[in-house]
Formats: structure tokens, C-alpha cells, sequence
């Protein structure tokens, strides 16, 4: 039965997008069973009898599953239907891919208990900085649409999506809440990380290309959030920040983890 629940759960996403918007709380439903179905997967493909299974097609739906996750709780507050044609496609894709590339199994023998909260950890901060740099994107063709709207309107269909969004000045404060979250996260991450190296990852610290990048996204966000706390940072340089700081992030995790397993066909043990 697990082997089919992530064909049935991108089944179940790919459907939501095929409810019409004035059948809201169905496709509300439909899409919390999707995510409820995603996360069961997502159990069942991590947690292993005193292991973990790592790799980056897992970190990948493990991220999207948390942008699920935010999407629902915020459509509760605002209509954010807009998002969906955007979202569920790349979610329901993500959901099957571990099915596809399973990763490796790290054993927890020998490894303090907090190993699995770093982990934990660092997938939250993963997928709540993918849906920060998602939400960025969107707010990027919303502003295009506000000034272009007379003189070079975008196509009918997208222009209906970005009119059912939040204004403006709201879908900011929910980035920078994003943005915010996911860099106490990613601090979280990094600290434990460089702190506690030989406890929680069974090695000694070392400056390889993962913590290097994983310290150059902190710093990313970080220069982010003082900019806009005292220069009141918006639009095109909130969102370079953002992508720029999301894109080496995925570099660390889920770009070298691609690489090793994909490419050149090599375990994480």
C-alpha cells in the first residue's frame, strides 16, 4: 500500500487544480487530503526502524510539503487560489520523486538523540525559504501586472490568477514573516551544525562546499532582514535577496545530494 500513496496524493493535487474557485471548501478538502496523504509518504519514506533516509529527492518533497503546508493555513485567512496553478504542479511531481530516487539510509546507532531534531530542523528551514523564494516569484508578476496592466496586460487566464491574490502590501508582510521563520530555522540549523559537528553528524566540522553554502544563505538572509528593518528594502532587491539565498541553499542540500545520487550514482552513508 505505501508504494502507491504518492501516486495517489499527486492524483489528489493535480485534481485540486480542476475545481472550480466557487466550490472553495471542496477544493479545500481535496487539497488537505493531498497534503495529509504527502506527509504519510513522507513518514513512511524517512523513518526507517533506527535509521533515517536522506537524499535530495526526499529534502525536495519534504520542502514542498511544508509550502503545502503554509499555503493551506494561509488560504484559510486570504484567497489565494491565484497560487495553485503555480504550486500543486511541481508538488505533485516532487511527491512521487522519492518513490523514484529513494537516497540512502543513515543509521542512527551511535548518534545522539539530536541528530533527527537537526534534521528535522533543517528540512522546516528548507521548505519554509522554498516557499518564501516561491511567494517572492508571485509577488514579482503581481507587481508587473499592477504596472502593466493598460499598456502590456499579461494573458486573460494569469491575469484572473494574480487578481484573486491578497494585495500587494499584504503578500509583502507574508514573505518577510516567511523569511523570517525560515532564517531562525536555518540559524538553528547552522549552529548545530558548527557546534555540535561530531555529536549530531558523527564527524568532525569541516569547511566543505555545504557548510560554506549554507553559511553564505544565512548571511543572504540575514543582510536581507537588517536591510529591510533599517532602509526599508522592497522590490526588485527583496526579491534578488531572497532567490539568491533560497538558490544557494538548494545548492547546499538538495544540488550536491542530485549530484551524488543522480549523476554519479554515489551513497550518502
Amino acid at each position: 500500500m505505501q508504494i502507491y500513496l504518492p501516486f495517489l496524493a499527486a492524483a489528489l493535487y493535480i485534481a485540486v487544480l480542476f475545481v472550480p474557485s466557487r466550490l472553495r471548501t471542496a477544493g479545500a478538502g481535496l487539497s488537505l487530503l493531498a497534503w495529509l496523504l504527502h506527509g504519510a509518504t513522507l513518514w513512511g519514506s524517512i523513518f526507517a526502524s533506527d535509521a533515517l533516509r536522506i537524499g535530495f529527492a526526499v529534502m525536495l518533497s519534504s520542502a514542498l510539503w511544508v509550502t503545502v503546508s503554509v499555503y493551506l493555513l494561509e488560504n484559510s485567512n486570504f484567497s489565494l487560489d491565484g497560487l495553485k496553478v503555480f504550486l500543486l504542479p511541481p508538488v505533485a511531481l516532487a511527491t512521487v520523486l522519492p518513490a523514484i530516487f529513494p537516497g540512502a539510509l543513515i543509521s542512527l546507532a551511535g548518534k545522539t538523540t539530536m541528530f533527527p531534531w537537526h534534521v528535522a530542523v533543517a528540512l522546516l528551514a528548507y521548505g519554509t525559504l522554498t516557499i518564501a523564494a516561491f511567494h517572492a516569484v508571485i509577488m514579482t508578476l503581481q507587481d508587473k501586472h499592477l504596472h502593466r496592466l493598460r499598456t502590456k496586460p499579461l494573458s486573460p487566464r494569469l491575469n484572473q490568477m494574480i487578481d484573486n491574490l491578497p494585495p500587494l502590501m499584504k503578500m509583502e508582510k507574508i514573505l518577510f514573516r516567511l523569511i523570517l521563520l525560515g532564517f531562525v530555522l536555518l540559524s538553528l540549523t547552522v549552529l548545530s551544525g558548527v557546534v555540535f559537528s561530531e555529536q549530531v553528524l558523527g564527524v568532525a566540522f569541516k569547511w566543505d562546499h555545504k557548510t560554506i553554502l549554507s553559511l553564505l544563505s544565512w548571511i543572504l538572509f540575514a543582510v536581507l532582514l537588517v536591510g529591510r528593518h533599517w532602509r526599508g528594502w522592497r522590490g526588485k532587491t527583496v526579491l534578488s535577496f531572497t532567490l539568491s539565498g533560497f538558490l544557494t541553499l538548494m545548492l547546499a542540500y538538495v544540488g550536491s545530494r542530485f549530484v551524488l545520487e543522480v549523476l554519479l550514482h554515489r551513497s550518502l552513508a
